[in-house]
């Protein structure tokens, strides 16, 4: 673009915060955008800020030249980096206490980004003390805290010795750091100062730059415990003192040394002693501040968690174990998101208890999940003016799955049944509806932990459910029926109550309101009642047959699919056959009806294809039946028969709508699983289907679908032409998907979708696969291409594919194996360089740390197979990463090489990845 006047550059930013119009703010923050991204925008953005002309310009201005210097350093040479620098000091002594917070933010930010980036300005903060101090002591402030927090952006990528280095600048100056802190909160009155300067501490507490020996002298951590003790204290700075403390103790757990005994009691005495100032947070109804406190008290139970369960393992009390009471202090508060907070502490605390298995230690700890439970309960319990329970994605609603979760993850320490006796105990006093339901809630979260031979409270729960009268409160039936589908192993225990079960089950579908509740009530028990249940095929049939007429959500027919299907799948064969014809003709001529209609297709209801595929995917999924290896015949295969034709007429139809065909892929997908290798006489019309229809719109589903059909027709001779040649068509379209700009991070279900079907030819017909060039280079290409996919499950797939590519080459030479060898051999040689610098590259600049495992898996393979080219291409590889300042050394590439070839174990070649990635990071 021209380089555009100054006048225009005011036009633009007053049209984009201050013109009413739209249309006109849309176009001048697309224009701005491209001078933002010019190299003009340095000189633009330091005119704006000499000029102050208003406060919108300068955060323009600000802003731009924190995203340049962040984004574009590599812009200027690095012999201008030093008058950056001054201008941007210069602009920041300019500043006053008067000045925007989000242009100081900003400006602080620039400021605080070039010095990461400038490994020749030596000790920055000495030179930010020395500029700033006495002259602009919020500036300072400013800079001081934003550069720590700016020191693990992954924007900077600064790299594990550039980190190294600054942190260690850092430690160096924290004794000059906190005397400036300390003189700045003596001689300031103004809590916006205060707020500042603890903020500056918790930043540099969290870098692990303070030296935790130094804590009891440190006059800003006792005035942040001193704000804590005055429940009288502005938010904010509560807030903020909170932050710095927690920091603190995070700091402290971490370092486990034994030299911190002084240290860890007088932290201790210090939190402990705000439990007062909780309690009268508590009575001035400050909600904030009761968080706050919540989020000391359980980051105290945290750090010194692991202690306490080791004394508790050797028959001692350690001193900290108040911190669990303080935690169930919290939990007792009357917001249900105060208690949240202490979530993680008892799922650690449960964690600890289970792996260690020792049954005092376990007795120790049921006081405090006793009385956890008991809280919990009341929690969940609903509003008393609520007509129904909440609804999915409401606060409540989450907020009792997470108590599920907990309640499940801690019930072992007190056992189910203790659960559920004193949550009966609790039904039989005359109590409100809402403590009713919360109390059968509880009981649901245990009742798959209740062991089946219980004979005592759960026959008295259940019969207290079945004649459960029609005016009980919705919300209680509702949680009774979803209880008795998580009682589903204690009836198949006990055969008596099944009928009485399913017929009450049965009838609650006809309540919109419960009819999701009731029908996945019956698919859990008739998923663990699978014999007992196929003598209720014809009510479930005649149930299911009613879906349409009782008007039942889209889920809760496939769910009332599932359990029709799981009761068929324990019929005789012949009466299997015919039931399943029936069960799957009742969906498909309903989806015939749609398809002929031609009518507009609404959503979720039962114009909409996706209903009918999602039923009839549901049948296939859960009939679950037994074939011996010499039948010949599968009973389900005349009802997927059957569905076929109007199969072939809904993806005529609807072959664009990715919605419908995931659905249909979905269908016949279970219809192939359940079926098996007897279902190959569909291969070539299916396999035909699929080209046509990735030709027209390349869905993932597809390539998933084709990976399940080769898993299990491979064994047919005639099945495995047409999945050849379907590979062979369709891989070209992929490739061109993937190589457009964004085609990988917009495409992730297709990488992984494509890889797992390559996978399957690897492992069921790989001379087939490995025989045909065409598609095997494109694979590869494609395989090369996606290693630098930061999706965990789609990278995932591609390494895996690579692994057992490689693998097939380092096999021994066995005859039966020589010519596939041979045929991996000769594509690794065309592709094992790009491969190598695809896969280093990847783990280096793209990748996360937890994905690197399979990625050494790799290189480790690749590495085996000729250690000779393996050498060379790593070697290539390290020369073709980026130089950056203060990424890895050359001598630091020469050692990983060394170390890479010497691995034997993938732990050490992960571990490898890892820390050289951290150099470039």
């Amino acid at each position: 673009m021209d380089a555009p006047t100054m006048d225009t550059i005011y036009q633009a930013i007053s049209a984009l915060y201050d013109n009413p119009n739209a249309s006109e703010k849309e176009k001048a923050s697309r224009w701005l955008a491209e001078v933002q991204k010019s190299i003009r925008a340095w000189n633009i953005a330091d005119e704006l800020l000499q000029q102050k002309k208003d406060l919108n310009s300068c955060y323009f201005a600000a802003q731009t030249m924190r995203s340049k210097v962040q984004h574009s350093l590599y812009e200027l040479p690095v012999e201008a980096h030093v008058s950056l620098r001054d201008s941007l000091v210069s602009h920041l002594e300019h500043t006053s206490p008067e000045t925007s917070a989000s242009v100081l933010t900003q400006l602080s930010l620039a400021l605080a980004d070039l010095a990461l980036q400038m490994p020749s300005w030596q000790n920055c903060i000495s030179d930010f003390i020395n500029s700033f101090s006495n002259r602009n002591d919020f500036a300072l402030l400013e800079i001081l805290t934003v550069l720590p927090q700016e020191i693990d952006s992954s924007s900077l990528k600064l790299g594990e010795n550039r980190r190294e280095d600054i942190k260690g600048e850092l430690r160096s100056n924290a004794n000059s750091v906190t005397f400036f802190l300390k003189e700045s909160i003596t001689n300031s009155q103004n809590t916006h100062v205060a707020l500042k300067i603890i903020k500056c501490m918790t930043s540099w507490i969290q870098v692990r730059a303070i030296n935790i020996q130094e804590v009891p002298q440190n006059a800003v951590i006792g005035f942040s415990l001193q704000v804590l003790r005055d429940h009288n204290s502005i938010n904010t700075l509560h807030d903020a003192a909170s932050d710095c403390i927690c920091a603190l103790l995070h700091c402290l757990e971490e370092s486990n040394s034994n030299d911190n005994d002084n240290i860890e009691r007088l932290l201790f005495e210090s939190v402990s002693a705000l439990e007062e100032s909780y309690h009268m947070a508590v009575a001035h109804e400050e909600d904030e501040k009761a968080t706050n406190y919540a989020r000391v008290f359980t980051e105290l139970a945290e750090t010194f968690l692991e202690k306490i369960i080791i004394s508790m393992s050797g028959g001692s009390t350690h001193f900290a174990m108040r911190s669990l009471e303080l935690a169930l202090v919290c939990v007792g508060h009357h917001d249900y998101e105060v208690a949240e907070i202490t979530f993680n502490l008892w799922y650690r605390l449960s964690e600890e208890v289970y792996q260690r298995d020792y049954q005092t230690l376990t007795d120790a700890f049921k006081p405090h999940i006793e009385r956890l439970l008991e809280a919990l309960a009341r929690h969940c319990q609903c509003e008393p003016d609520h007509t129904q329970l909440p609804d999915e994605g409401d606060e409540f609603y989450e907020f009792r799955v997470k108590v599920m979760g907990l309640i499940k993850d801690v019930v072992f320490i007190v056992g189910s049944s203790s659960v559920f006796r004193q949550m009966f105990a609790a039904l039989q006093a005359d109590i409100s509806w809402e403590q009713t339901e919360a109390a059968l809630f509880v009981m649901q979260c245990v009742a798959k932990n209740t062991l089946p031979e219980e004979y005592t409270y759960v026959p008295m729960v259940v019969e207290a459910i079945l004649s459960m009268p029609e005016g009980t409160h919705l919300a209680v039936r509702k949680t009774c029926i979803l209880l008795l589908g998580e009682l589903c192993e204690w009836i198949e225990r006990h055969g008596e109550c099944l009928e009485p079960c399913l017929q009450f089950l049965i009838r609650a579908l006809q309540n919109k309101q419960l009819a999701y509740a009731a029908a996945t009530a019956l698919q859990n028990i008739c998923k663990a009642c699978r014999s007992q249940a196929s003598s209720h095929v014809s009510s479930l049939m005649r149930a299911a047959a009613a879906s349409d007429e009782l008007a039942l959500s889209p889920l809760a027919s496939a769910a009332l699919m599932r359990a029709l299907a799981s009761a068929i799948g324990r019929l005789p064969h012949d009466q299997l056959a015919v039931a399943m014809r029936e069960a799957v003709a009742l969906q498909i001529n309903g989806l015939l009806e749609v398809v002929k209609s031609g009518g507009e297709v609404r959503k979720g209801t039962a114009s909409d294809p996706a209903v009918w595929l999602d039923r009839v995917a549901a049948l296939f999924r859960d009939v679950d039946v037994t074939i011996l290896a010499s039948e010949n015949n599968h009973p389900c295969v005349p009802a997927l028969a059957d569905a076929w034709p109007v199969l072939e007429q809904v993806l005529e139809k609807y072959g664009s709508d990715g919605r419908v065909m995931e659905r249909w892929c979905r269908a016949v997908r279970f219809g192939v699983r359940c079926s098996g290798r007897r279902a190959a006489p569909l291969a070539p019309a299916l396999a035909a289907r699929l080209q046509r229809l990735y030709g027209r719109a390349p869905h993932s589903c597809v390539l998933y679908l084709a990976s399940v059909l080769l898993d299990e027709l491979h064994t047919d001779p005639a099945a495995v032409a047409p999945l050849v040649a379907l590979l062979q068509d369709i891989m070209p379209r992929a490739l061109h998907l993937l190589q457009q700009p964004g085609g990988l991070q917009d495409n992730p279900d297709t990488v992984d979708d494509l890889f797992r079907l390559c996978i399957r030819f690897l492992q069921r017909i790989p001379l087939e696969f490995l025989s045909s060039d065409s598609a095997l280079n494109t694979v590869l290409q494609c395989a090369t291409l996606a290693c630098s996919l930061d999706h965990r499950e789609a990278n995932s797939s591609v390494m895996k594919f690579l692994y057992d590519f490689i693998k097939i080459a380092n096999k021994p030479r066995a005859s039966d194996k020589l010519q596939l060898k041979k045929l991996a051999d000769d594509a690794l040689l065309r592709h094992g360089e790009d491969m190598t610098a695809a896969l280093l590259e990847a783990s280096v600049l793209h990748l996360h740390s937890y994905m690197l495992a399979e990625v050494g898996e790799v290189l480790l393979e690749l590495l085996a197979w000729q250690r000779g080219a393996g050498a060379e291409w790593l070697l290539a590889a390290l020369q073709r990463l980026p130089a950056r300042p203060a990424a890895a050394t050359p001598q630091q590439q020469r050692q990983f090489h060394q170390y890479a070839l010497r691995a034997e174990k993938n732990k050490e070649m992960t571990r490898l990845l890892r820390d050289f990635a951290r150099l470039y990071r």
